[in-house]
């Protein structure tokens, strides 16, 4: 390479251009001209202020522009040329730029940066992507409601420690991942709240003197305001640690929601059965039906989690105020950003399409003794126990049960009365599924009434929020 062409960025500091390894270890273009539209409306942005402070005249500001727009076409028909000499996407950019306008394009980068450039288009990215996710996450929350809503009355097993505990409706299974959900979109919106700073005019680090608007760049990129201190500015990557977190966190709901997809679809529980759409067959056995989309959401999270603990070493021993170090932050959040956008679409999609059994939920449900403790709170009210007796003597009919191989229901009154002489007749009144559900009317509790409710209040909340 000429020294000319390899030494343009640094100026006259450097007698020679870099050596191969050098520019292999320095180049970002591989991965950072992902942020071309960003880093296009930065300078747009950047160049119309500094005509309007009368930094660059009127004629040089419409120069750039025009010459931007071209360039934006370039990238979004895959025309233009990246060059890995020029490192990465805000040197092809302004090469290109001098290149169709000449020397005009010297002049857009008075009083920024490449150090406040960046996080402006970085935070731009993925400010943008969590705007995405909070529409994403309206929908999933939305196809959860809608199941939820089918379902208010479907009885299945509750489970701890996956085994049967108490019966309680499907939806109000949905309704613990609506939670979830609602949980990961306030997370979102609070991300986004608080990275709507706008770096732009930070400069290297510690501002510029020339007579910049910096909230007017803020304005016309979207931002609330501009960054109130110029070296944390440039060394801050809060949020995209932010949104890694939120994306864990998130991709972590999905992934236990995709767990139980994968174990409800065998044979051996048939609680549900996916669409084609969200299935593949097997190369050697006809026979199969493999929940892959289920299956590649569950494992979504170590490729999230990593970026996010990738992130945070990167960043924990870093003076201020920029250091290359930080180049090192986006290839993590390019790749949880596709893939917790695949986990999330594949989600609601598997919610939307999927088939609920509900017999074979039904008749799960009565498995396990699961009305055991209706049995116990029974003794409580009715006969007045303390809890811990009715809790002994409900564990004797189980006993009893179990070894007959017989459901609680089918024990005789006279052996739950050799138990306990108050247990009456009416016991057998809680015995069944339905009852345990429609008697957990407790805030937040199973109960089809309650389910209803609350399907209400969170399509409510949604839309208000929207």
């Amino acid at each position: 390479m000429s020294q000319s062409s390899s030494n343009e960025m640094w100026g006259g500091r450097f007698a020679s251009g870099p050596d191969a390894i050098m520019e292999e270890i320095n180049a970002s273009i591989d991965y950072d001209k992902r942020l071309y539209e960003e880093d296009i409306a930065g300078s747009k942005a950047h160049a119309a202020m500094l005509a309007d402070t009368g930094v660059l005249s009127a004629d040089d500001r419409d120069a750039i522009t025009q010459g931007l727009e071209t360039i934006r076409g370039e990238i979004a028909s895959g025309g233009f040329a990246f060059s890995r000499e020029r490192e990465d996407i805000h040197m092809n950019i302004e090469a290109r730029l001098a290149e169709l306008i000449g020397p005009a394009a010297g002049r857009l980068h008075t009083a920024r940066s490449r150090n406040d450039q960046v996080a402006l288009d970085f935070r731009l990215h993925v400010k943008s992507a969590l705007e995405r996710f909070e529409a994403g996450l309206e929908a999933f929350i939305d196809a959860l409601l809608t199941k939820a809503e089918a379902h208010a009355d479907t009885v299945m097993p509750g489970f701890t420690h996956l085994q049967v505990a108490q019966p309680v409706t499907y939806g109000h299974h949905c309704l613990a991942y609506v939670e979830m959900a609602a949980r990961d979109l306030s997370r979102c919106r609070d991300a986004i709240e608080r990275m709507d700073e706008c770096p732009l005019g930070a400069a290297a680090l510690a501002g510029t003197g020339f007579p910049i608007d910096r909230h007017q760049t803020a304005a016309a990129l979207g931002f609330r305001e501009p960054t109130r201190n110029s070296l944390d500015t440039v060394s801050d990557r809060d949020f995209a640690l932010e949104f890694l977190a939120f994306a864990a966190i998130c991709a972590t709901h999905l992934s236990r929601l995709a767990e139980e997809i994968v174990i409800w679809s065998t044979p051996q529980f048939g609680f549900v059965k996916l669409s084609d759409a969200f299935s593949t067959g097997s190369s050697i056995m006809p026979q199969k039906k493999n929940p892959d989309a289920a299956e590649l959401v569950r494992a979504k999270p170590g490729r999230i989690n990593g970026a996010l603990i990738s992130l945070l070493t990167v960043m924990k021993g870093l003076p201020l105020s920029y250091s290359k170090d930080m180049q090192e932050d986006k290839e993590q959040v390019f790749d949880a950003i596709d893939s917790l956008h695949l986990a999330l679409a594949a989600s609601t999609g598997m919610i939307r399409d999927m088939h609920i059994d509900c017999e074979a939920m039904r008749r799960a449900a009565g498995h396990g003794y699961s009305t055991a403790t209706d049995l116990a709170d029974w003794l409580v009210r009715e006969a007045g126990l303390p809890f811990r007796d009715a809790h002994h003597v409900t564990g004797r009919a189980v006993a009893i049960a179990e070894a007959r191989g017989i459901g609680l229901a089918d024990l005789p009154l006279d052996d739950l009365k050799a138990l306990d002489a108050s247990i009456t007749e009416g016991v057998y009144s809680v015995l069944t599924v339905e009852a345990s559900v429609a008697s957990r009317r407790s805030y937040g509790g199973t109960a089809p009434d309650n389910v209803r409710s609350a399907i209400a209040l969170w399509r409510e909340r949604i839309e208000r929020k929207a």
